[in-house]
């Protein structure tokens, strides 16, 4: 059976502070104005809490680099079977001046929390970006229905460094902003590792439920994007949001740049 290019899409982050990783997470690749962004969580490259600005490692250090670990290019676009060999490269997080390099919603700023990451072209790296028509609405997500999760808990990957499918059911209604944001909440057992991660309706192929009402034959795979996992709630529950893709879009079409003082090391 064929890998599925979902699994390829997501790609394993670790944030470093002057090459020392502080720990991993999960983004994904969507193009805009032919050119890739990486799509990630705030509190990720930030390497603090959203609400309170406080620094999430117990250091207390915040990254200036983030490395993505990528399929390599070996010159021809592969049907995923041979995927043994990947590439770990880097992209700065911050210019010379200590302002950062990544985009954040325009309105909310990092109370949404999500980034776009602009990326350096390389040649020896194959993205699976997520595009245009996995954004559309076309399948059915709605209270009570399964959606996954595809990253990387605790920085575990699937085998060489493919993502790790996490089942999960939608919590909120989708349409209703939770906590006047554009954000839904999910109920699944989600872990560290997984803050980034792209949230999809997918459905195998076969009967699938659309959001029109109608149930259609699928010949083959099809999924949407919902939006960017970010984290749960709190620590004793598994209920975890999802920033929803209008979201991600006005950050790609709209966004600002980042609080470079809030990002600071300097204590």
């Amino acid at each position: 059976m064929p890998i599925s290019p979902f699994s390829v899409a997501s790609l394993l982050l670790t944030p470093l502070v002057e090459t020392k990783p502080l720990g991993t997470a999960t983004g994904f690749v969507l193009t805009h104005d032919a050119k890739n962004y990486l799509i990630t969580n705030w509190h990720v490259v930030a390497g603090r809490n959203r609400l309170t600005g406080q620094p999430i490692h117990n250091s207390a250090a915040t990254p200036d680099s983030i490395t993505i670990r990528c399929l390599e290019n070996r010159g021809r676009r592969a049907s995923y079977v041979d995927v043994a060999r990947w590439v770990d490269v880097s992209e700065e997080l911050l210019d010379e001046e200590g302002m950062p390099l990544w985009l954040e919603h325009p309105k909310f700023g990092r109370r949404v929390d999500v980034v776009a990451l602009p990326l350096t072209p390389r040649s020896n790296t194959q993205l699976v970006p997520y595009n245009d028509q996995l954004m559309n609405e076309t399948m059915r997500a709605g209270v009570s229905d399964w959606v996954n999760i595809l990253g990387f808990p605790f920085g575990v990957t699937g085998g060489g460094s493919l993502a790790v499918w996490t089942k999960g059911a939608i919590a909120t209604e989708v349409d209703v902003d939770f906590g006047d944001l554009p954000c839904f909440l999910i109920d699944s057992r989600t872990r560290p590792g997984q803050s980034g991660s792209p949230v999809i309706a997918y459905s195998p192929g076969g009967m699938t439920a659309m959001a029109n009402g109608e149930t259609v034959m699928a010949q083959n795979a099809m999924a949407n994007l919902l939006g960017v996992y970010s984290g749960r709630i709190n620590e004793k529950s598994d209920l975890g949001h999802v920033w929803k893709t209008k979201a991600v879009r006005e950050i790609l079409t709209n966004g600002v740049e980042g609080n470079g003082a809030l990002n600071s090391n300097a204590t």
